[in-house]
């Protein structure tokens, strides 16, 4: 919040501390790799009321004691209590000037720009310290707790009529609640919300860049109220309590389009929903966003300019595969070309790009609906997945027909993806002759940038590396690319990052995920293999001295360019 400078010069000038304290807590906070700021806080060596003030006036505000103010509800609900929460803000007040905001970190502009723009009006800021944000935040659980009762109450009466569920489902408290889970799912940027019954409570989760993180526990009583009420809002029947369901809706606002895509579900203590995520309004992602080394980038690059040939993208659930697909397609996606697609499901909704869901209910197909693209006089193709041999088969000769083919298929790395199309019962040689590309990847996270640290690895974690890696064989790929010199001959000499964890954060030390890759271009020594049935080791082996860079390189070097850290390069690459 503050920067070391100026700080001291708030302690000694307001005389808050002593010299001698002051410099042992510079020298600790800086072995510590921490700010001045929090060590002071942390190690009470200062009064935090005393030390706010000093701040207040720095930055030129109000400083308020919260702990003695009742907050009306409806202002404070006008800030959802994870955000609360999470960023130490609260609405307290409102008169003709704007809504008066108390938080413990005036520089937190983009929670700040947010909360503006939310709620459409001035934002009158004030300075509070964190034990008086604690102390408000407790009005949250007491007005929740009156609303749970009320639930409670009206639930006493509910059995599972319709009529009784769609009243519940419309009920304010429950409608607050749900509101508030899937405004702080967005703020949030969760691509997953999990809702979740158990014997006593409901637990709610988020998936936040690819890890599942709980974010708050609800009464039982709360269940059957915000389950209609997903229910209600995805069009799905409120009645039916045994059998899944699936579902959509949207919500708009002049600054996000967000579709969720709802899964409902029967479990022993109820039915677990989990939303899905989809943003409308992020921006279409160009070729450059993915996170590509120079090399993969353009053997990517010029495969895709090709006219006709098989793309494929692999790799395990949650990797981003269809990412990298909808980006290939944005690339390609001019007026003088026909793309149409198969998916299930459509994630995105792209213009100009005729995209169809398949529907094995009704013997819609990947298969089928492949076959029936082939009469729309296509350019290109996307498959959402080839998952069988009468896909590949179809797929295989659409490449070999003058069609772009793009499609996925799950396994663990480039190399053996050949071998997956070849156990489909797909011909090698076919195989050899219309697959121009493969690209392997995984989702890393990336390394917080406001809470960056250096570090050096200890011999401890070197050597459980060297139970994973090949970190001779790394070392002198790094040398060879010039990210290290000769002289750090050991790994522990090397400097690595992490995230040491802040608000920003949620304490995680990551924040926003990246791609690593390995592409492998279909050489002639490649489809040769290939055409005789050569392993996926053969072919891996080949890819690399043919200066394939793998996952394992590409994560490594991202990891010393400081965008991620090596656990989770080691994480993601050893599944």
């Amino acid at each position: 919040m503050i920067e070391d400078k100026k700080l001291v010069t708030l302690l000694t000038s307001n005389s808050l501390i002593d010299e001698e304290t002051l410099k042992a807590a510079q020298k600790d906070a800086k072995k510590n790799q921490s700010s001045l700021f929090a060590h002071v806080l942390e190690n009470n060596l200062v009064d935090p009321s005393a030390l706010y003030a000093q701040i207040a006036k720095f930055y030129n505000l109000e400083l308020i004691n919260l702990k003695n103010e009742t907050i009306r509800k409806d202002i404070l609900f006008l800030i959802p209590e994870p955000i609360a929460q999470t960023h130490e803000i609260i609405a307290f007040n409102r008169d003709e000037r704007g809504i008066s905001i108390a938080t413990t970190d005036p520089t937190d502009l983009q929670t700040i720009e947010f909360l503006k723009k939310k709620l459409e009006t001035d934002l009158v800021i004030h300075l509070t310290t964190p034990n008086s944000i604690k102390e408000a935040l407790k009005q949250y659980h007491q007005s929740l707790e009156a609303e749970f009762q009320n639930i409670s109450k009206s639930e006493e009466d509910v059995n599972n009529q319709d009529k009784d569920l769609k009243e519940l489902a419309q009920d304010l408290p429950v409608v607050r609640i749900v509101d508030t889970l899937l405004e702080y799912a967005i703020f949030e940027d969760a691509s997953d919300i999990h809702i979740e019954p158990t014997e006593k409570n409901l637990v709610i989760r988020y998936r936040l860049d690819g890890i599942l993180r709980d974010v708050m526990t609800l009464p039982k009583s709360v269940q059957s109220g915000l389950v209609a009420r997903i229910k209600v809002l995805s069009n799905l029947k409120l009645d039916e309590h045994r059998l899944p369901q699936d579902g959509r809706f949207k919500i708009s606002s002049p600054q996000y389009k967000v579709a969720f895509r709802v899964s409902i579900i029967p479990v022993f203590d109820g039915e677990k929903v989990v939303l899905r995520l989809l943003n409308e309004a992020q921006k279409k992602l160009d070729l450059t966003d993915l996170g590509l080394q120079t090399r993969p980038f353009e053997i990517l690059k010029t495969s895709i300019e090709k006219p006709h040939g098989m793309i494929l993208v692999t790799g395990p659930t949650g990797s981003g595969k269809t990412t990298t697909l909808y980006t290939i397609m944005n690339v390609l996606n001019k007026p003088e070309v026909n793309i149409s697609t198969v998916e299930d499901p459509i994630e995105y909704r792209m213009p100009r790009i005729n995209q169809s869901q398949v529907n094995p209910k009704i013997d819609f197909t990947f298969a089928a609906g492949l076959r029936a693209l082939l009469r729309q006089d296509p350019n290109i193709i996307m498959v959402g997945e080839i998952r069988d041999q009468e896909t590949a088969e179809i797929a295989i000769n659409a490449a070999m027909t003058g069609h772009l083919v793009l499609s996925t298929v799950h396994t663990n790395d480039a190399a053996s993806t050949p071998q997956r199309l070849l156990n489909m019962n797909v011909q090698p040689f076919l195989v050899a002759t219309t697959v121009i590309a493969i690209v392997a990847q995984r989702l890393v996270r990336k390394i917080c940038k406001h809470c960056m640290i250096s570090y050096n690895l200890d011999k401890k974690v070197v050597d459980q590396l060297k139970l994973h890696f090949d970190l001779d064989g790394i070392k002198e790929f790094l040398v060879k690319e010039g990210m290290i010199s000769k002289q750090k001959s050991t790994f522990e000499s090397i400097l690595f990052y992490k995230g040491k964890g802040c608000k920003q954060c949620g304490q995680s030390g990551y924040k926003g995920r990246t791609g690593i890759y390995e592409v492998l271009d279909m050489t002639p020594k490649i489809a040769e293999l290939i055409a005789r049935k050569g392993t996926a080791e053969e072919i891996h082996r080949q890819a690399i001295s043919d200066k394939m860079l793998t996952l394992t390189q590409d994560g490594f070097m991202k990891a010393l360019k400081g965008l991620t850290s090596i656990e989770e390069v080691l994480r993601v690459t050893q599944e």
